[in-house]
């Protein structure tokens, strides 16, 4: 199976550890020629939180989310390192529930890879939180290379 399309799925607590992330999908993309899909799912109620910090005058319901995911961190950091690199690159963004809004997005882009981050979390806290990227995980159309990074608070 040929690699064209490697899907970084990024949050804002990805912010801490961007470089790593794009470590590993420049291992992916870079040798194989591969474009990069830089996507940003958030909720209704992350985008009003942050909004008007983005510089945005729109509700959520009339917002462009490809817009807001770039400017949103960590999302113009690893857009510098890919555009540093000479890997083709794309911002895509969604509005709605992450887990399913990410795998939408893999499905859309055609994503033959997948790079999601997480964090260190108890079974407890899975069992009463959910964990997005166990639902992406078990939910992708495609492999899914799992990022985790033990020192980002949770």
């Amino acid at each position: 199976m040929a690699i064209n399309t490697v899907l970084l799925a990024v949050g804002p607590m990805d912010a801490v550890r961007a470089p790593e992330l794009a470590d590993t999908v420049l291992e992916i993309a870079d040798p194989l020629g591969a474009k990069v899909v830089i996507g940003h799912a958030f909720t209704e109620d992350e985008y009003e939180d942050v909004h008007d910090d983005l510089g945005f005058d729109a509700r959520a319901k009339d917002v462009d989310p490809d817009e807001v995911a770039a400017q949103r961190a960590p999302v113009p950091e690893l857009a510098d390192r890919f555009e540093e690199a000479g890997v083709e690159y794309e911002i895509k963004g969604a509005l709605g529930e992450v887990g399913a809004k990410v795998v939408d997005m893999a499905i859309e882009v055609d994503a033959d890879r997948m790079v999601v981050g997480g964090r260190r979390r108890s079974p407890a806290e899975k069992a009463v939180l959910g964990s997005v990227s166990q639902e992406i995980i078990l939910q992708a159309p495609c492999p899914v290379t799992y990022f985790r990074d033990l020192d980002v608070m949770e």
